[in-house]
């Protein structure tokens, strides 16, 4: 088989997620380097799981949409840090999204519909929950489904029984807020995905939101303005006090040192966003490589220091060209969160509706 197999217990791969929240980067100890070893094991044995559900999720999506953005991703090392240093309860073999796969549709009824695919159709795989962002939108802004699985295969199959794997199902709106966020975060090395960092520009994102939601008639974000002049005049408010549209369109990337794969599968991004215009290095593996780009993905993170802008991450696209359609954060690409910017600063949206009660979204 050309995929990686898990090769620790879980108390093993809990210990060495226990060790990377206390570690810093680069990582130097024997210790250190003994706990990303069961690390980069756990997180390549995913990509098989991940690769059966991006098939399905593909093909449900297409069905309804044939233009459908769709990729999957392993999670980052410094996200995985983040999430275990966040929450220290948290185990690093029960964290539900090192594996994730995301459908990108036009609107948010092709959202609603592919998740009702889901939830009708017959699927090998144990149901583990779904979080419904749209109905509920997070106090940051953010906004999407996510339905989570737990592998279950056949005999040949069964060693990543229990490995569990994200399904992102969003809009094309909702993948520009969560890209812009991504990408301000990026070029101002903060963490604002995860709800750290300027207070202004937390509260912008989370405003633009909710505007984006009454374009798109779905439930405001929690704490923000429902009259919808009072919203567009504390976004237009704060987007003037953070230049907000020539940050934006100050940032770029440019892809360099691209080698011709043939049938190439996963793509490792390094991203250097300073100084501007930032630079993308991509390298390409065939599917047969998985576990060598796993490896290769680990080793490049591991050697980022603490504090640093640069991203590493890898991904699978159907080819080199989707790759900015896919990740538009990773070449810092706001282009189309900007043109939302300036509709609401034109006020050409809809009145926000209502904030609901408890008993409209239960």
């Amino acid at each position: 088989m050309d995929w990686a197999v898990p090769e620790y217990d879980k108390g093993e791969i809990d210990g060495a997620g226990r060790h990377l929240a206390k570690i810093d980067f680069p990582v130097s100890t024997n210790e250190g380097v003994s706990a990303l070893k069961v690390i980069n094991n756990w997180r390549s044995a995913h990509s098989y799981p991940l690769n059966t559900f991006q098939i399905t999720l593909r093909n449900r999506a297409r069905k309804i949409e044939r233009t459908v953005i769709v990729a999957q991703r392993i999670k980052r090392l410094e996200s995985i840090h983040a999430k275990l240093s966040r929450q220290p309860t948290m185990r690093m073999s029960q964290m539900q999204d090192i594996a994730g796969c995301r459908a990108v549709l036009k609107n948010v009824r092709d959202v609603r519909r592919l998740v009702k695919r889901y939830k009708e159709s017959r699927f090998d795989h144990k149901f583990r929950g779904e979080k419904d962002y749209i109905t509920q939108p997070k106090p940051e802004g953010y906004r999407c489904h996510h339905l989570v699985y737990e592998y279950r295969g056949t005999a040949a199959t069964s060693a990543y029984d229990g490995t569990k794997v994200e399904i992102q199902i969003r809009s094309q709106l909702q993948h520009a807020w969560a890209t812009a966020v991504e990408a301000v975060g990026i070029f101002t090395k903060q963490a604002l995905k995860s709800s750290q960092g300027d207070e202004d520009w937390l509260r912008f994102f989370a405003l633009m939101g909710s505007a984006i939601a009454a374009i798109e008639g779905c439930n405001p974000v929690p704490g923000t303005p429902t009259d919808k002049e009072k919203l567009a005049s504390e976004i237009e408010e704060l987007a003037a006090k953070l230049h907000v549209s020539e940050m934006l369109m100050a940032y770029n990337t440019t892809i360099e040192h691209v080698s011709k794969v043939k049938g190439a599968k996963y793509f490792l991004l390094r991203l250097e966003p300073d100084p501007a215009p930032g630079k993308i290095t991509v390298a390409q593996y065939k599917a047969r490589e998985s576990e060598v780009a796993n490896a290769q993905y680990t080793e490049m993170e591991s050697a980022v220091p603490d504090g640093s802008s640069i991203q590493v991450v890898l991904v699978s696209v159907d080819n080199i060209n989707a790759l900015r359609r896919a990740y538009p954060n990773y070449f810092l690409d706001t282009e189309k969160f900007t043109d939302q910017v300036d509709r609401v600063l034109r006020r050409d949206f809809p009145d926000p509706l209502p904030h609901p009660s408890a008993s409209d979204i239960a």
